[in-house]
């Protein structure tokens, strides 16, 4: 574990650059920062999702592990050569996927974001997490990010549909259906 902050602010920012948890300092704006930002990003989105209160306890348990997930992935990011997403963590969000999709309908047309305060964060934090795959695919083409983490963001990106889905259906009975009649 590494140093824990008792002085929130230290000033040694304030010149555009951040560090990294290896010790080394880039730029705010680096990719691999940017990465492990988005991902936090999505994780506090998430936050807003349990936050609703209308999230069932089973449901409410997986987003739970999933902020604990991307904590560590933010660490993997955060600290060039370190390790903390493995396939466990992907075979995990596939079965949960499984378990919850199981239930719902096959979808005949394309969902809007919506069907209830609950659903709406958590497709919020879908496309957050789509952004963080977006930003570390681009962070892999220069530099090292091991295939655990994009598989891992993939899949959640997946998990918070079909929990958007669940959510929607308890708490409006129905999901938003696109249908543009021009």
């Amino acid at each position: 574990m590494g140093k824990r902050l008792s002085k929130i602010y230290t000033r040694t920012g304030d010149d555009g650059t951040t560090g990294l948890g290896d010790g080394s300092r880039v730029a705010k704006d680096d990719l691999r920062v940017e990465a492990f930002g988005t991902v936090d990003e999505a994780n506090s989105a998430i936050g807003m999702v349990l936050a609703a209160g209308s999230v069932p306890q089973g449901i409410r348990k997986t987003l739970t592990e999933v902020q604990h997930d991307l904590f560590e992935l933010g660490g993997e990011l955060c600290i060039p050569g370190h390790s903390a997403i493995s396939e466990d963590f992907v075979e995990r969000l596939e079965n949960e996927l499984d378990a919850l999709n199981a239930d719902l309908p096959a979808l005949q047309e394309f969902i809007l974001p919506g069907g209830g305060e609950a659903a709406a964060a958590c497709h919020l934090a879908r496309t957050i997490v789509r952004r963080a795959e977006r930003i570390t695919t681009t962070l892999a083409s220069t530099e090292s990010v091991r295939p655990e983490v994009l598989k891992y963001l993939n899949r959640l990106s997946d998990l918070l549909f079909v929990i958007a889905r669940v959510l929607a259906r308890a708490e409006s009975g129905q999901e938003v259906l696109w249908n543009r009649q021009r």
